[in-house]
C-alpha cells in the first residue's frame, strides 16, 4: 500500500489495517489524498484523512462495514479519533476506544464558530502528544456535564452547549494550554458569544454563537474585528 502524499502515514495505515480486516491476503494499491483541513491544529485532519481511507477501501471491496468495525480501524490506525463518522446525530465517543457511549436522540443545534490559531507557527502531532489523564476530581465533574449536554441537545439549548464546551475547555487547560484563552473569551463574551471550545489536540479555539439569533451575524462581524485587532486571524463558520 503507498499513499500520496507520503506523509500520509496514518491514512496509510487505516488503509492497510481495512485490507487485513477485509481483503485478501495479496491486496494492495495506491491511496491518493487530497484535503484542505490544515494539519495539526485540532480540526480533525487525521480523522478526516483516516476515514476517508478506510470508507475508499471498503468500498473497492464492495463492503458495507458497520461503524463499529469503522470506528476500531480508526482506533488503531491514529491511537485516538474524532466522531466525524457520525452525521445524523451527536453522540458521546469514547474516542481512544472506538466506541459510541450515549448517542443523543437530536442533532447538536446550530451553532456559528469565529475560529483563531493561538499559535500559528506550533502544530500538534497526535502520535506523540501524550493523552490526558484525568485525576478523581476531573472525573466527577464530567459526570454533571455529561447530564448537562444531553439536556441541552434535547431542548436544541445553544446556550447551554457553549457552558459545557467552556467547562471542557478550562479542563483541557492543564494538559494542552492555549495562549490568550482568556481575552479570546474576554471578546466573545462582549458580543453575546454562548461559550468557547479548544482543540483538546491541537491549537485552535472556536468562540460559539447561537445561529438562531437575529443579530448573529453582527455579532460574529464585530467579534472577528476585535479579534483582529488583537492580532488574530479569525476564520468565520456559518452553520
Amino acid at each position: 500500500m503507498t499513499v500520496v502524499p507520503c506523509s500520509r502515514e496514518k491514512a496509510r495505515r487505516a488503509a492497510e489495517l481495512t485490507l487485513k480486516s477485509f481483503g485478501p491476503p495479496t491486496a494492495g494499491g495506491k491511496l491518493v489524498l487530497d484535503s484542505n483541513i490544515p494539519i495539526g491544529r485540532g480540526m480533525g485532519s487525521s480523522t478526516a484523512d483516516v476515514l476517508a481511507s478506510i470508507l475508499a477501501v471498503l468500498d473497492w471491496l464492495a463492503i458495507d462495514a458497520v461503524s463499529t468495525d469503522v470506528m476500531q480501524i480508526a482506533v488503531s490506525a491514529e491511537t485516538a479519533c474524532d466522531s466525524t463518522f457520525f452525521r445524523q446525530q451527536a453522540v458521546l465517543f469514547a474516542h481512544r476506544d472506538g466506541v459510541v457511549l450515549e448517542a443523543f436522540r437530536r442533532p447538536l443545534p446550530p451553532i456559528d464558530f469565529i475560529s483563531v490559531d493561538t499559535t500559528p507557527d506550533v502544530t500538534v502531532d497526535t502520535l506523540d502528544f501524550e493523552p490526558a489523564r484525568y485525576d478523581a476530581l476531573e472525573i466527577e465533574t464530567f459526570r454533571p456535564l455529561r447530564s448537562l449536554l444531553r439536556t441541552a441537545i434535547n431542548n436544541a439549548d445553544v446556550g447551554m452547549v457553549g457552558r459545557v464546551a467552556t467547562a471542557s475547555a478550562r479542563i483541557n487547560e492543564r494538559f494542552l494550554p492555549k495562549p490568550r484563552l482568556d481575552e479570546i473569551e474576554a471578546i466573545g463574551a462582549r458580543y453575546d458569544a454562548v461559550g468557547v471550545q479548544v482543540a483538546h489536540s491541537g491549537t485552535v479555539v472556536g468562540l460559539m454563537f447561537d445561529a438562531t439569533v437575529a443579530d448573529a451575524p453582527a455579532n460574529l462581524g464585530r467579534a472577528a474585528d476585535a479579534l483582529r485587532r488583537s492580532g488574530f486571524e479569525p476564520a468565520i463558520f456559518r452553520h
